[in-house]
């Protein structure tokens, strides 16, 4: 007996130093770049002072130069190409999304730091293949946010250029117009910068634990194609649901804002531009389609992860009666009606079907859990009722990210834009007559 704890304890401690040395040796190149990234948006809050640095910064960059840039330079008296009709709700749309993503991660790294938030600490226990992948998608999540980033940063950068040297003596300035506005010009692109990074950073970190979960189903699906026991089974899935679980309580405040915030940002923005008085064209109206795109792409990118990952996290349920009925008609067949029992070794079964049906279109990601082939059969040593218990545990305790227990799946999506929908056509039949 002490022989055998002597060894579950070797093995757990060889776990743990493999988990040390694969965070160490697969991952450090990684987290530095993240660390730098919030680094970069002055997010480390690691001691006081940076913590004040963190918090003085946010409060200039989107709260007082926003504040300055509308009521200082509105520039009402200038021409039709420099007013900014709609600067106040760029401003204030960017703004509270910035608020809202920068208390989310100063709230998530002062709560659980960066390895523990980004689920690193237990990587250890999924395999290999999931670590790799979950590495590769850690080295693209930078480059996903430099591509989201960059493209508003250099058009906005070019606006405010044009907008500074071209406005002449129109743009109100102090003692030298020259020196003012280069001055002004590079505050206000370095608070739009600031601003998209933080809010684009929360939905990239959010992107990255979704990939980690789907990547956990992908792998859970493969114990239907091996001998496994059902009790084991039921634990994996226990472990992912509540990851699940984790995920939604930590991002459920963010993702409701950042709907609620979008929707009105927008509708304000659509009703805006359609009255009649209204003067729309690119240098007017510029920076509110910047904003716009900054707003619903964020958005977009935490719907999509979200409705993936519940989708992945469902057709688990499928791919589990598919997993039965496979193993109860090899029953049938092998043991002439009977259901066999416990048997040491058992024969795969693989059931033909036709080679053309994944040729014939290209579905959105078909992979283990989402496919129509047959199951290879290796559940004989597995009860009918067993499997049948299982079957109905997953179907009544269906996985997926949720929101105040409001499941994020597609039916949800379709419901959002359905609403978004009647909303914005009875914001145009308002404004411009559309019936």
């Amino acid at each position: 007996m002490e022989e055998s704890e002597t060894g579950l304890l070797q093995i757990t401690n060889s776990k743990e130093a493999l988990s040390s040395g694969y965070s160490i040796h697969e991952n450090s190149a990684e987290i530095k770049k993240i660390k730098s990234a919030l680094t970069w948006v002055f997010l480390d809050q690691s001691n006081i002072w940076r913590a004040g640095l963190s918090w003085s910064l946010f409060f200039i960059l989107t709260i007082g130069v926003p504040l300055v840039s509308h009521f200082v330079f509105a520039c009402e008296s200038c021409d039709s190409m420099h007013q900014r009709p709609f600067d106040s709700v760029v401003q204030v749309s960017l703004s509270l999304f910035a608020t809202l993503s920068f208390v989310s991660l100063s709230s998530f790294s002062r709560k659980y730091g960066i390895r523990r938030f980004l689920f690193l600490d237990k990587l250890y226990e999924d395999s290999e293949k999931v670590q790799q992948e979950y590495t590769q998608q850690l080295h693209r999540s930078i480059k996903i946010l430099s591509a989201f980033v960059l493209p508003s940063f250099i058009a906005e950068s070019i606006y405010k250029i044009w907008w500074f040297s071209s406005g002449g003596t129109q743009i109100p300035y102090l003692y030298n117009a020259a020196l003012s506005n280069t001055f002004v010009c590079i505050l206000l692109i370095c608070s739009w910068l600031y601003r998209i990074s933080i809010s684009f950073l929360v939905c990239v970190l959010f992107r990255l634990i979704s990939c980690l979960q789907i990547f956990r189903l992908e792998d859970f699906a493969q114990v239907f194609e091996k001998e496994s026991d059902v009790a084991t089974i039921m634990i994996e899935h226990l472990r992912i649901r509540r990851n699940l679980r984790v995920i939604s309580h930590r991002f459920r405040v963010f993702i409701l804002s950042t709907l609620i915030l979008v929707t009105i940002s927008q509708f304000l923005a659509l009703l805006l531009t359609t009255e009649p008085s209204s003067t729309v064209n690119i240098f007017t109206a510029g920076e509110l389609a910047l904003s716009s795109i900054t707003l619903v792409t964020g958005l977009f990118m935490c719907l999509r992860s979200a409705a993936k990952i519940t989708h992945k996290a469902q057709a688990v349920t499928s791919l589990a009666a598919k997993w039965h009925a496979c193993a109860t008609i090899s029953s049938f067949d092998d043991m002439d009606n009977e259901t066999p029992k416990a048997q040491s070794e058992t024969p795969q079964v693989v059931y033909s079907i036709n080679s053309s049906w994944d040729t014939d279109e290209e579905g959105d990601g078909d992979d283990v859990l989402d496919n129509t082939n047959m199951v290879p059969v290796h559940a004989h040593t597995i009860s009918y009722q067993k499997r049948q218990a299982l079957v109905s545990y997953f179907e009544h305790n269906r996985a997926g990210i949720t929101v105040y227990g409001f499941m994020l799946d597609r039916t949800w999506l379709h419901t959002i834009f359905a609403i978004q929908l009647s909303l914005t056509l009875w914001i145009l039949n308002k404004t411009i007559g559309i019936s």
